[in-house]
């Protein structure tokens, strides 16, 4: 998919540097504009990672250059929760209303039972070396399913492209918190009840980057050129699905 995707978004994206024509000259896309949500906040950090950095601030790297990503493909960025200030789940989508998509920016856990303790700089800290790598949600009440997915499943081939592991442990679903696979190849998942992905009027995807809790990939993930590396590879599947998205419909 990533690479009849790549394709064609390389052609549109050649097309306006080279007749120099405004966005939405007919024949052309115009340029798309993906909404970034940093993930949590600062009263509610989320996550801590083995070590003991809060979830937050991995997450605010992370956006961070995910938007400067974006920008060199030529997509317009709106960030949202830079700051850490948008307590509510349900003023962040209405913070990107108007955007062609949405992305939210999360590193994850793992469950509690699988959890034990170790000693770090003179502090007891909570680690789980089982799970590790990088995951994917879109919400089957998304009010454009079809694009959150398509968007979604550029995204995760784009990483495994780059080298970067799906993570396995969201397939294992404890009732309640089912979470199957829509995209089992790219790490895509059904996450139908997170408001950040059904309360939007966009397509939206919720990104979990990889795992904090996982010592050897905690490192990894605070490795600027691994983030680099990794904000590339997400901002050129955004890319890809959608500037053929728009492409089709200037058609």
């Amino acid at each position: 998919m990533f690479l009849a995707l790549g394709s064609c978004w390389a052609g549109a994206a050649a097309g306006l540097a080279e007749t120099g024509k405004a966005a939405g000259a007919p024949g052309q896309p115009s340029i798309p504009e993906v909404a970034v949500d940093v993930g949590h906040t600062l009263a509610d950090p989320g996550a801590v990672s083995a070590r003991g950095r809060v979830e937050f601030e991995f997450n605010r790297d992370l956006a961070g250059l995910l938007v400067t990503a974006l920008q060199a493909r030529g997509v317009s960025v709106r960030p949202v929760n830079f700051d850490g200030r948008i307590a509510s789940l349900y003023d962040r989508p209405m913070v990107a209303a108007g955007a062609d998509f949405f992305i939210s920016i999360h590193h994850d856990s793992v469950q509690p039972e699988l959890l034990e303790n170790w000693e770090w700089e003179g502090r007891t800290q909570t680690y789980s070396d089982r799970h590790r790598g990088f995951s994917l949600f879109i919400s089957r009440d998304s009010p454009d399913l079809d694009t959150s997915l398509r968007c979604a499943s550029a995204i995760g081939a784009r990483l495994r492209h780059m080298g970067f592991v799906p993570a396995t442990h969201h397939a294992n679903s404890l009732p309640g918190r089912e979470r199957p696979y829509a995209d089992e190849q790219n790490a895509v998942h059904f996450y139908d009840n997170l408001v950040v992905l059904y309360r939007t009027s966009l397509p939206a995807v919720l990104f979990e980057a990889g795992v904090l809790k996982h010592r050897d990939e905690e490192l990894a993930l605070r490795d600027p050129q691994r983030q680099a590396s990794m904000a590339d590879a997400v901002a050129s599947g955004i890319a890809a699905c959608l500037y053929v998205r728009k492409a089709a419909a200037a058609e």
